[in-house]
C-alpha cells in the first residue's frame, strides 16, 4: 500500500507532474532527441506550478475580498469551496478517496483506449475532488469496500471521458480548432453557458472585438483592465466592510491602500496565469501527438479551465462579474425560499465564472458571456444547496462542493440512490456503460477527430 499511496496521493494528485510524464511518454513515442525530451518534459511541468502560483496569489487576494463582502453586507451561510471540504473529508474518508481516485485514472485510460471517447483527463486535483464527493454520496448511500472503491471508479473515470465529449463542439469553438478539451467539473455549466449564448447572442459580436476609444488605448492591455476593473470591485468591498474590520484583516494596513493593493496582486495573478497557459500548451500538445499516434490513437489532452483563459481575457472579467451577479441574486432566492443560504464563492465564481464566459462568448458574443455566465452562477448557487442532504456527515459543514459537476453528480447518484434503496447507484453506473460502449457501433463524425470546427455549428 506504500508505493500504492505515493502514486494515488503524491504523483496523481499533482497535475504538473501527471503533464510532465504524459508529456515524457509522447515525446519518447516520437523517438525526439534526449535535449527535446527534456525541455519538453519540463516545460509543462514548468508551466503548470506557474499556473498554480498564478492560481494560489489569485486565492489568497480574493479570501480578503470575500471576508469584507461578508461583513460589509452582513452575510452568514454556507460557503462553497472544494478545497476546504476535501481538507475536512480527508479525516473520515481518506482511503475511500485515493484507491477512487487511482482506480479512476486507469479506468480513463482504459476507455480513452478503447472506446471513442479518446479524452484524457489531465486536471488531477479536480479527479482529487471527485474522487472525494463520490466516496461521500456513494458510502451515505450505503455502499462501502470493494462495491464503494470500484463503483466510485468507475464513475470518475467514465465521467472524466464522458464530460469533455458532451461540450467538444462547443471547447473547438472556444479554441479555435486547437486539439484540447475541457478537463474541469465545472463543464456543465460551462456547455450550459455556450448554449444559452447560442441562443441569445450574436457570435459576430465578440467580447474580444470591443472598440476601445484612442485615448482609453490602455485598457487594451488585460493586466491593466483586469486590475482597474478589480479596484473598483475591491474598494466597494472594503468601504462597505468599513476601515475598522479592514484593518483587522490587514495587519494595520490603511483600508483603501490594502484593497488597492489587493486588487493589484489580483491582477498580477492572472498575468501569472496566462504566462503559465502560454508554456503549458507550447510543449503539451506536440508532444501529446506521441500519445495519440502511437499509444492511444487519437488521443485528446482534456486540460484545466484556466487554460482556457487565454483565448478570450476580456470575457473572462465580464464572466466573473456576471457569474458573482448571479450567485447574489440567487442568494437572495434561496433566502426568499426559506433554503440554505449559500455565499457566493469567489475562487468558483472566478474560475469557473471566468470559464463560463469565455464559453458563452464563443457562441453568442457579448451577450452570451453575459447571460450566460450569469446562468452559471445561478447554477453554482442552486445545486450546492441541493447537493447538501445526499453528503451524510459533510452535509453538515459550513463549506460544500462548489464546481457545476459536482452538484449534478452527487444529487443525481445520491437522490436515485436514497429512492431506489442503493440499487439506484449500480443502476446509474450501468447506464454510465452503456453510454460509453453504443457510440463505438454508431458511425459519427467525432469531434476528437477533425478540428473543423463548421462541421459543428
Amino acid at each position: 500500500m506504500g508505493i500504492l499511496r505515493v502514486i494515488s496521493q503524491d504523483i496523481l494528485t499533482q497535475p504538473a507532474l501527471l503533464l510532465g510524464l504524459i508529456s515524457l511518454i509522447g515525446l519518447i513515442a516520437l523517438r525526439r532527441p534526449f535535449t527535446k525530451v527534456m525541455t519538453g518534459t519540463l516545460k509543462p511541468i514548468l508551466g503548470y506550478l506557474m499556473l498554480g502560483a498564478g492560481a494560489d496569489f489569485i486565492v489568497a487576494n480574493l479570501d480578503p475580498l470575500g471576508q469584507m463582502i461578508e461583513h460589509g453586507f452582513n452575510i452568514t451561510g454556507v460557503v462553497p469551496n472544494n478545497e476546504a471540504i476535501v481538507a475536512i473529508a480527508q479525516n473520515v474518508l481518506g482511503r475511500e478517496t485515493m484507491l477512487i481516485l487511482l482506480f479512476g485514472l486507469v479506468f480513463n485510460l482504459i476507455i480513452a483506449r478503447f472506446t471513442k471517447y479518446k479524452y484524457i483527463f489531465l486536471t488531477g486535483h479536480h479527479s482529487f475532488f471527485m474522487a472525494c464527493l463520490l466516496s461521500a454520496v456513494l458510502s451515505t448511500a450505503g455502499l462501502s469496500g470493494t462495491p464503494l472503491v470500484g463503483v466510485g471508479g468507475f464513475i470518475l473515470g467514465a465521467w472524466s471521458a464522458i464530460s469533455p465529449a458532451i461540450g467538444q463542439k462547443y471547447t473547438l469553438q472556444v479554441t479555435e480548432g486547437d486539439n484540447i478539451a475541457m478537463g474541469h467539473f465545472g463543464s456543465l455549466g460551462y456547455y450550459l453557458s455556450a448554449w444559452v449564448g447560442k441562443i441569445v447572442g450574436n457570435v459576430e459580436d465578440s467580447t474580444e472585438d470591443i472598440k476601445i476609444p484612442e485615448k482609453y488605448g490602455f485598457l487594451r492591455d488585460t493586466t491593466i483592465s483586469t486590475a482597474i476593473a478589480m479596484c473598483i470591485f475591491y474598494l466597494i468591498a472594503a468601504i462597505a466592510a468599513g476601515a475598522e474590520f479592514v484593518s483587522g484583516i490587514s495587519g494595520g494596513t490603511n483600508f483603501i491602500v490594502f484593497a488597492i493593493m489587493s486588487a493589484l496582486k489580483f491582477a498580477v495573478g492572472v498575468t501569472i496565469v496566462y504566462n503559465g497557459v502560454r508554456m503549458i500548451l507550447g510543449d503539451l500538445i506536440p508532444a501529446f501527438e506521441g500519445i495519440s499516434k502511437k499509444i492511444i490513437p487519437n488521443a485528446v489532452p482534456a486540460v484545466d479551465c484556466a487554460v482556457f483563459f487565454t483565448y478570450a481575457p476580456t470575457a473572462v472579467v465580464i464572466g466573473f462579474i456576471s457569474s458573482f451577479i448571479g450567485g447574489i441574486i440567487g442568494m437572495f432566492i434561496l433566502g426568499a425560499l426559506g433554503g440554505v443560504l449559500i455565499i457566493p464563492g469567489l475562487v468558483p465564481h472566478f474560475f469557473c465564472g471566468a470559464t463560463a464566459g469565455i464559453y458563452g462568448n464563443a457562441t453568442g458574443g457579448k451577450r452570451g458571456a453575459v447571460i450566460g455566465s450569469f446562468v452559471n452562477g445561478l447554477g453554482i448557487t442552486f445545486l450546492p444547496a441541493l447537493l447538501l442532504p445526499v453528503l451524510g456527515e459533510l452535509g453538515f459543514q459550513n463549506t460544500t462542493f462548489g464546481d457545476f459537476d459536482f452538484g449534478v453528480i452527487g444529487i443525481l447518484f445520491g437522490k436515485v440512490a436514497n429512492i431506489m434503496e442503493g440499487m439506484g447507484t449500480y443502476i446509474l453506473a450501468g447506464l454510465f456503460l452503456i453510454a460509453l460502449i453504443v457510440p463505438n457501433f454508431i458511425k459519427t463524425k467525432s469531434p476528437t477527430l477533425n478540428n473543423d470546427v463548421e462541421a459543428y455549428e
